[in-house]
């Protein structure tokens, strides 16, 4: 086990790299606590995590029981009440979730972390189903939105003469 910690040990072995990486983890869980105590006051703080840049973020979701909203906040930055990284849904029925939109900066993770604590809390509350459509206006980075949603296990259906599509999600659990 620890030989494969040891592999994916990225960090470097110069002394100076090693200091500055210390300080800026130090830098990112000061402001952890900080973002932590001010988003816990409005909503449901649902984990910490990190990218793939191991950067840590805060995952959490408004105490609301209509939408169904994933929202993340660096722990680069001052949380300001509002989220870097969204993803907005809402309860279709009893088993179902649906996807409206997914807002925020691309190539980070934070998609792929929102959405595993959006399957994570559809299992959580008995809900088989997370659906979702791509639309005319997400036609310019339509690759990219294919190959997220099947990356995290979506069945991807696209009509190019329409310029839409339908995402569907059936939890395995």
């Amino acid at each position: 086990m620890y030989s494969k910690l040891l592999e994916a040990d990225h960090r470097s072995d110069n002394p100076d790299v090693l200091k500055e990486e210390l300080e800026d983890l130090e830098f990112q869980v000061f402001r952890m606590q900080d973002n932590l105590k001010e988003i816990a006051k409005k909503s449901k703080v649902l984990g910490v995590d990190h990218t793939k840049d191991e950067k840590l973020v805060i995952v959490y979701t408004p105490e609301d029981d209509k939408s169904c909203k994933i929202m993340l906040c660096d722990c680069e930055t001052s949380y300001k009440g509002q989220w870097d990284f969204s993803i907005q849904a809402s309860y279709t029925d009893k088993k179902t979730i649906h996807i409206g939109d997914i807002r925020g900066p691309a190539n980070k993770g934070y998609g792929s972390i929102c959405m595993d604590y959006l399957k994570e809390l559809a299992i959580e509350q008995n809900i088989p189903k997370i659906t979702g459509d791509i639309a005319e206006r997400d036609w310019d980075h339509v690759e990219r939105l294919i190959h997220f949603y099947k990356k995290n296990n979506f069945y991807v259906d696209i009509n190019p003469g329409e310029k839409s599509g339908v995402i569907k999600w059936i939890s395995t659990d």
